[in-house]
């Protein structure tokens, strides 16, 4: 409640601050007011509108999460910038280069000063409050070190070895089961102890309905599998946590789904070239496109009852990450991705996975503090929770990306190429999250992946919206972190000329030298 009275306080005061300059501004010129206000008083508004966009962007109003006065001084200026480059595009694009300089960019500037003085006061009061005495930690916050970030493998329980063969499941998945699936037997044999595993702990269904699951006694069971492919579950989210309930720590999970890499061949096998062309697109349209979208997944879901839905690998491995569960192997067999998990935890407590085009990633940003990233979708939904998991079965390619990332979309590598994707940084850039120059914005888990030293360096400074990588290209993991290294210690010793520079360098790399990231 503090929070949002803040918040509105100084969303009055800077309209007060913009109109002040306003007047002031038409106050120093000869004529009369009179003359000047109905000519400024419409392009004013308009101003006045873009500038409080920028400053919501910005979330300049929120001024409770600035630690010290440098901070927001820093956002202030920030956001005058943007707002200058917008008034000069549209002076440009309505040809209105007949009005006073001084009124429009007087504006700007002086409102800039009157917000930057209730800025500095306002700190001065706060560090009063709490009783600073050390001046130079009023303007300047200390880092501290981000802590490693601990990956240990996890010591699942191991069955006990049955007295009797016939009582594990091996027998009844052999001859009943999976008679005629012999080579999915031999799959779930491989990766499973199955011979270690009481068949009154376990369950084998082939169903779309959660009606048997509800039955089981939680955390009763060791191996649950379903015949059944996950597409044709209208609750997706209560079928993960329902069997995620069900099983044991370390318990199995098996089960199947059709991806959409398995619904191209199937059509592509199954008609002919012009046909399966047309008939794939409408189902990956209707079955996809359509399930995702606000208004039309309501009727989607109550004519199909969320029937043969089509998913992407990575979007259905992502959701098992983020139910709680550790994808252990994958194979397809049948016409269907077969996967195999165990159980590692709750599911996840993160209320907004990334779902739609327009995302929010979190990132290790300065001082080891959490920032958000905003991007264009460029990957399938629930990607974001595969990125230990394809760190495990890749390797990290030129570039420092991985190879064979399979959950990337068609469309997201041509966003990447043209960097299209990247734009919506800008947004984290006002915001103050990033600098214009600086390393990226890593991930926790890319991020444990440097060694500590670099760790301790990385979170001195502010992650940026224009990497340094650009500037000399480097080839590999190693590389990058040495190219990293090179560039945050000339920073450190000189940081406004090693900001200039690296700038410089980068826009030659790219505009000149054609330099791109994969």
């Amino acid at each position: 409640m503090k929070n949002k009275k803040s918040y509105i306080i100084c969303l009055i005061l800077d309209i007060l601050f913009i109109s002040i300059a306003f007047f002031y501004m038409i106050h120093l010129k000869p004529a009369s007011l009179r003359i000047y206000l109905p000519l400024y008083i419409k392009p004013f508004l308009g101003f006045a509108v873009v500038w409080l966009i920028a400053s919501f962007i910005g979330d300049k109003y929120n001024i409770n999460r600035f630690n010290k006065f440098i901070n927001l001084f820093y956002s202030i200026i920030r956001v005058n910038f943007v707002v200058v480059g917008i008034v000069l595009i549209a002076m440009y694009i309505f040809g209105r280069f007949g009005y006073s300089r001084l009124i429009v960019f007087g504006t700007i500037l002086f409102s800039g000063l009157l917000e930057s003085t209730f800025a500095f006061f306002y700190f001065v009061m706060k560090r009063n409050e709490y009783e600073f005495n050390d001046f130079h930690r009023f303007f300047i916050k200390p880092h501290y070190i981000f802590p490693r970030i601990d990956h240990d493998k996890i010591d699942f329980p191991i069955p006990k070895k049955l007295e009797k063969a016939q009582d594990s499941i091996e027998h009844k998945l052999k001859t009943k089961y999976l008679a005629t699936q012999y080579d999915l037997f031999e799959f779930l044999k491989n990766q499973i102890p199955i011979i270690s595993i009481h068949k009154k702990d376990s369950m084998t269904l082939n169903t779309h309905t959660l009606y048997n699951l509800e039955t089981v006694k939680p955390g009763s069971q060791y191996f649950f599998m379903n015949l059944h492919r996950v597409n044709d579950f209208r609750y997706l989210k209560q079928y993960f946590i329902q069997v995620n309930e069900n099983l044991k720590f370390g318990g199995y999970f098996v089960g199947c789904v059709q991806s959409i890499n398995v619904r191209y061949n199937y059509f592509f096998k199954k008609y002919r070239y012009p046909l399966a062309v047309i008939l794939y697109t409408i189902d990956l349209f209707f079955n996809r496109v359509i399930p995702k979208l606000p208004l039309l997944k309501v009727l989607y879901f109550a004519i199909t009852k969320g029937r043969n839905r089509a998913l992407s690998k990575a979007e259905t491995l992502g959701r098992l990450q983020y139910y709680g569960f550790k994808v252990t192997a994958v194979k397809e067999l049948y016409d269907r991705l077969y996967f195999i998990t165990r159980k590692v935890g709750e599911p996840s407590k993160d209320s907004n996975p990334s779902y739609g085009p327009f995302i929010k990633m979190r990132r290790v940003g300065k001082d080891g503090e959490i920032i958000y990233i905003y991007k264009f979708r460029t990957m399938h939904s629930y990607s974001e929770y595969l990125q230990k998991y394809i760190h495990e079965q890749n390797e990290l390619e030129n570039g420092g990306k991985f190879v064979d990332d399979f959950r990337i979309t068609g469309w997201g590598k041509f966003l990447r190429k043209l960097w299209i994707d990247e734009l919506p940084q800008i947004i984290s850039w006002i915001r103050g999250d990033l600098s214009l120059v600086g390393v990226r914005a890593l991930s926790f888990h890319y991020f444990d992946l440097y060694p500590e030293d670099m760790q301790k360096l990385r979170v001195q400074f502010k992650p940026g919206l224009i990497p340094p990588y650009y500037a000399d290209m480097p080839k590999n993991f190693d590389e990058i972190i040495e190219s990293e290294r090179h560039y945050l210690l000339k920073r450190k010793k000189r940081p406004i000329c090693t900001q200039f520079e690296y700038f410089y360098k980068v826009l030659r790399s790219i505009l000149v030298e054609g330099a791109r990231s994969k």
